[in-house]
């Protein structure tokens, strides 16, 4: 079967396809982690974007049922250099072609992803065009190009109605920007009782649960494009602790009067150094955002810089100087990737009792 990818610079790759057929219109992006590839397809933070796999064998130990982020793919297309056909492992369920198809994510192998990838990187991240089936053409694909991609991601990928995991301890309330499984897990772990929340749930619907904590999730997109969660976590500051991860991290210094600028082609991957500068540790971390906060723009807001990525330099983790509230931009619960960052939920939770004590 046939497939193509179509960049918006002109830029034209011809493989072959596998899993679903069709045409779809997205972000091309590149994710450098050599494992993972089931939670990242199930990661609703790639929602609207084409994943490009920089590790050339993808595939190789099938999918299964307990490597789920979220119920459903989010991704618009998958782009590999080889997908193995054969796949070994005693958890395997279906094969990532099976997987595709049955989730309706178009993939393509057999291109040259090093060039894709370089292309993105020297270019940023572009718009794009993955095309599979029979009777194709690059004047086809050329037309969707046309298309703008939606700003709505969160909106898209955020539970339609509360729902609660219940549990003993804390009532956490988690905001839903686009949360994976690997972050609920993390709060079940710790006996909370989990309510998940819509990300354009109201101030009153949150404080009708009575939460000891709030955590704002991750998710896909621009921040700019949620001014009403910003608008919430104003309301709440001060008044309940507030963990953010991500897109949550981004809201919380929104909020706080900092602005958010975007990367020119994002961090995804399950290999990325960051620095705590309160202990001087350096912890590998599991990241997928293509937007972080302008570290100058912390300078007039009450946030004080907390975390940094060795890489680049750009902020990767904040704390308020008053209100119990601190967020960073990886991803703590890992899924994939090393959970050396698991200590910052035990740090949640530390916060959570030391405001409540004596209340």
């Amino acid at each position: 079967m046939k497939a193509l990818l179509l960049l918006e610079d002109g830029t034209l790759f011809e493989g072959k396809g596998f899993g679903a057929t069709g045409s779809q219109v997205g972000e091309v992006v590149f994710n450098t982690g050599m494992t993972g590839y089931q939670e990242v397809l199930t990661d609703p933070s790639y929602c609207g974007q084409i994943v490009t796999m920089t590790y050339p064998l993808i595939g190789n130990y099938g999918t299964n049922a307990d490597d789920m982020e979220a119920t459903l793919s989010f991704a618009k297309g998958f782009v590999v250099r080889e997908a193995c056909d054969m796949p070994s492992n005693w958890r395997n369920r279906k094969s990532l072609h099976d997987y595709l198809a049955h989730y309706g994510v178009i993939g393509i192998e057999g291109i040259d992803t090093r060039m894709l990838t370089k292309r993105i990187r020297t270019k940023g991240t572009l718009k794009g065009v993955i095309a599979s089936g029979p009777n194709l053409s690059a004047e086809d694909a050329k037309s969707y190009l046309q298309q703008d991609l939606r700003t709505d991601q969160i909106l898209q990928v955020t539970t339609k109605s509360p729902y609660r995991c219940p549990g003993s301890g804390r009532r956490v309330v988690v905001m839903d920007y686009g949360v994976k499984g690997g972050t609920i897990r993390s709060l079940i772990n710790r006996d909370c009782d989990v309510i998940v929340l819509p990300a354009n749930a109201t101030l009153q619907d949150v404080l009708a649960w009575d939460p000891q904590g709030i955590l704002l999730s991750n998710g896909p997109g621009n921040p700019d494009d949620i001014p009403f969660a910003a608008e919430l976590v104003r309301e709440l500051l001060g008044k309940i602790p507030i963990f953010g991860i991500c897109m949550g991290h981004q809201v919380i210094s929104l909020a706080c009067g900092a602005t958010a600028k975007r990367l020119t082609f994002g961090h995804r991957g399950a290999n990325h150094p960051v620095k705590d500068l309160r202990n001087k540790r350096v912890y590998i971390t599991s990241q997928n955002h293509g937007y972080v906060i302008d570290e100058a723009s912390l300078r007039s807001t009450e946030l004080e810089l907390t975390h940094i990525n060795l890489n680049d330099g750009t902020v990767e983790g904040v704390r308020h100087t008053r209100f119990p509230a601190f967020s960073v931009q990886y991803h703590p619960e890992a899924r994939p990737g090393p959970d050396d960052s698991d200590y910052l939920f035990d740090e949640f939770m530390a916060l959570i009792d030391q405001f409540w004590e004596g209340r």
